[in-house]
């Protein structure tokens, strides 16, 4: 029987992480590891200077082995596959994350630094994020089908699979669209907002303003079309 480690960075209470680790037991026996609270925007940030706690949680989905850290998704992982479970996974799942991980936001996504943290380990791992507050329907329609498709699909060396779902209707789905490639597309139009100011002393919040254009074959344009968006991503060469 596969072993299968599930993280996310929306943290180990978020109801993607419930939705993943009952898919996850489709496929396998599942250990869930994942932060205490919300770590998104991380990318692959690690604990290196101060203990990383980890400790068993209650877990809404019968049968997982699940334990929460005070570290980031990318720890959650790390320690996973070297502590916490007994044998090293055969595949990790991340996710399922609030908010797409696309384009330029690959960078910033610990999701995604998560997914590259089992890669490194050389572990076949598969991301999936869906729009920030779209209903699930589309991800429901596809989600088990396209992990059955990728949980032994080839990867190269630190490569993940990255598999985003549109925020529209089932009905307005037009299917999946196969090895999209990293949108390479301007993504960020925005800023910073000036909030207060007191003397010299100004407060900053940042402007997720976007350029909501992205070119045939690339994961932003599948979205952009309504499509689900699955392709490779290389962490480093």
């Amino acid at each position: 029987m596969r072993k299968i480690l599930v993280a996310n960075d929306d943290g180990i209470t978020s109801e993607g992480i419930v939705r993943l680790a009952e898919l996850a037991k489709k496929f396998g026996e599942v250990w869930v590891v994942a932060p205490n609270k919300q770590f998104s925007a991380m990318s692959h940030a690690a604990t290196f200077w101060e203990p990383l706690d980890v400790w068993p949680v209650d877990f809404p989905v019968e049968g997982v082995y699940a334990y929460a850290t005070s570290g980031t998704p990318a720890d959650c992982v790390c320690v996973g596959i070297n502590a916490v479970m007994p044998e090293k996974p055969d595949v990790v799942f991340c996710g399922i994350n609030r908010g797409f991980n696309i384009a330029s936001d690959i960078q910033y996504s610990a999701t995604c630094g998560a997914a590259f943290e089992a890669a490194s380990h050389h572990v076949h791992t598969i991301a999936f994020s869906e729009h920030h507050n779209a209903p699930h329907d589309v991800t429901d329609k596809y989600i088990e089908q396209l992990a059955a498709e990728l949980i032994d699909a080839p990867l190269g060396v630190n490569e993940i699979w990255n598999v985003n779902f549109p925020g529209c209707t089932v009905e307005e789905c037009k299917g999946i669209k196969y090895d999209c490639k990293v949108s390479q597309d301007d993504f960020y139009a925005g800023g910073y907002n000036v909030i207060s100011k007191d003397g010299d002393r100004v407060s900053y919040q940042i402007d997720f303003a976007r350029n909501w254009f992205g070119s045939e074959g690339t994961d932003l344009g599948a979205i952009i079309g309504n499509y689900v968006s699955v392709g490779k991503v290389k962490n480093y060469s």
